[in-house]
């Protein structure tokens, strides 16, 4: 009955691809731990995971129920054991107790526990980890089904292609348009819209580590691939549980492609009631890196207030707070808590975010230099010609890419015309999220132009305020509030929207902008900690 393993084999596997973080049994039990614990007292308590990959889940909500239930059976259970190991016949009393254990089991997992598989191989996996054999109707199961699957089932669901995209889930119909031999990856959770139906029932509770993104044909890669754990959230969100509990990458509070709609609801929905939210992914899952971090959530619908928000930063440090996730200065939320008093000081000035522009800022694509057959009229050329301009790029090169340079013609120019003839600065728009220094930022003069690699900063009427402005950019100051407004690889406009506008009249020092926000010295102490292991640009 009872199988221990050491170390658990749930915390030892390999992912199998991007959507399959697998979590460990100690996450699973903080998780679970947030629960109104007498939940696992009742014999009536529901529960489901929607995107079961190892079963890990309802195996850990099955002890808990069976530990409630049957108060001391993992002693009684070695006891047992060690009768029947030397021979000794069990007393009627130890008859009846297996009996009745083995009644309490079946109604836990007949009744308490069901799962829908993301894919046909986690079906099996996890059938193996909560039945103890991948067949439920067989004669290893610790509890018998009626049918092969028991009550964690699979279903392979076909995408509902419109326009080349599902309708669904937004998966490119070129990718994923597949045979029977190989899985399709359309969840059956949110390919229905009907999702009450799966199993006929209410939940009181559903919990899940559900799958994080799928490629929609516009390159696949970790930072360009689109989120989809948002959609298992809001479909959780129709059958109104009584608790809902998923772990998610924190990239949705403070960005992410396609997750603004999705944040502006989580911000404004009183029902979660507590958040713990890690800078640092590995922590909760060892060996994987997840840009941002992830947090875990209670969302309860008979609660409503400000959330018990804990942040568990780089260093390990935590910090709690109660709040309230939207705020009236900023689009995303404020995830450290110790930052939330130096963002009170300085939201008293415009946002910096006010002076940078959009992707695409001169309407020139990343590729020119690396395929420049695309742009047949830009007559790229590596010195300047008559109504050339001077851009900036990058070019990929073997193991890694390079900044580069060259001259087109400036009748290729579609965005921002009126800033070619000015002065501005150009910042990166990719680069790694635990970086606490960004690349230099180039220096573009007038007549220079970039890119869709670079966001235009600008332009300014004067060489002096350019200056200034690079200074501003270079402050310690500046480049905690960037970090803490970046939570993934990717730079847009959005991610300054931390960062205080200044008169770039004169230059900006850090001891400067301390005195003028008026920062106390556990302030300036935090902002100068984030700096302290790394080279000062």
């Amino acid at each position: 009955m009872i199988n221990k393993h050491n170390p658990d084999v749930l915390s030892c596997l390999a992912n199998l691809s991007n959507d399959e973080v697998f979590t460990p049994p100690e996450v699973v039990n903080r998780m679970l731990d947030m629960l109104p614990q007498e939940l696992f007292e009742s014999t009536e308590t529901t529960f489901l995971d929607p995107c079961c990959k190892t079963g890990v889940f309802l195996r850990e909500i099955a002890k808990r129920l069976l530990s409630n239930q049957m108060p001391g059976y993992e002693t009684a259970i070695e006891q047992i054991n060690a009768k029947k190991s030397s021979g000794q016949k069990l007393s009627p009393d130890e008859k009846f107790f297996m009996h009745q254990l083995q009644q309490t089991v079946d109604h836990i997992f007949h009744n308490q526990l069901f799962g829908i598989a993301i894919t046909e191989m986690t079906s099996l996996v996890s059938r193996r980890s909560v039945y103890c054999s991948k067949w439920p109707n067989g004669e290893y199961s610790v509890s018998k089904f009626d049918t092969p699957e028991g009550n964690i089932r699979f279903k392979r669901i076909n995408h509902t292609w419109e326009k080349g995209k599902c309708k669904y889930c937004g998966a490119s119909q070129e990718e994923y348009n597949r045979g029977d031999a190989l899985e399709t990856h359309a969840y059956e959770w949110i390919h229905t819209e009907n999702p009450e139906g799966i199993f006929n029932m209410k939940f009181d509770v559903i919990i899940s580590n559900p799958p994080y993104q799928l490629s929609d044909g516009s390159g696949g890669s970790t930072d360009s691939a689109m989120p989809i754990y948002q959609k298992f959230i809001s479909q959780s969100k129709k059958l109104n549980p009584k608790n809902l509990i998923m772990i998610v990458p924190s990239k949705w509070m403070v960005g992410g492609r396609g997750l603004d709609s999705f944040r502006r609801e989580m911000q404004s929905d009183l029902r979660l009631q507590r958040i713990v939210d890690y800078e640092n992914a590995s922590v909760c899952f060892p060996g994987i890196h997840i840009d941002g971090g992830v947090c875990y959530f209670l969302w309860k619908n008979d609660y409503k207030g400000k959330c018990d928000y804990a942040f568990i930063s780089n260093d390990g440090s935590v910090s709690e707070n109660k709040r309230f996730l939207k705020n009236d200065v900023f689009d995303y939320v404020i995830r450290d808590n110790r930052i939330q008093t130096i963002l009170e000081k300085t939201s008293q000035d415009g946002k910096f975010n006010d002076c940078v522009s959009n992707v695409k800022p001169f309407g020139i694509r990343g590729y020119l230099f690396n395929e420049p057959d695309r742009y047949p009229t830009a007559n790229l050329k590596d010195k300047p010609y008559k109504d050339s301009v001077h851009i900036y790029g990058v070019k990929g090169i073997k193991g890694g890419a390079r900044r580069t340079e060259g001259y087109i013609k400036r009748d290729l120019i579609s965005n921002n015309e009126d800033a070619i003839d000015k002065y501005k600065l150009f910042f990166t728009t990719s680069y790694s999220t635990n970086a606490v220094n960004p690349p230099d930022v180039i220096v573009g003069n007038p007549g220079d132009v970039c890119t869709e690699t670079f966001l235009l900063i600008g332009p300014f009427k004067t060489k002096k305020e350019q200056q200034n402005c690079y200074s501003y950019i270079h402050t310690k100051f500046f480049k905690f509030l960037l970090y803490h407004g970046k939570g993934t690889m990717h730079v847009n406009k959005a991610v300054f929207g931390l960062i205080p506008m200044q008169d770039f009249s004169k230059p900006w020092t850090d001891e400067e902008l301390y005195s003028k926000y008026k920062l106390t010295k556990n302030e300036i102490k935090f902002i100068e900690q984030l700096f302290e292991n790394t080279e000062d640009a």
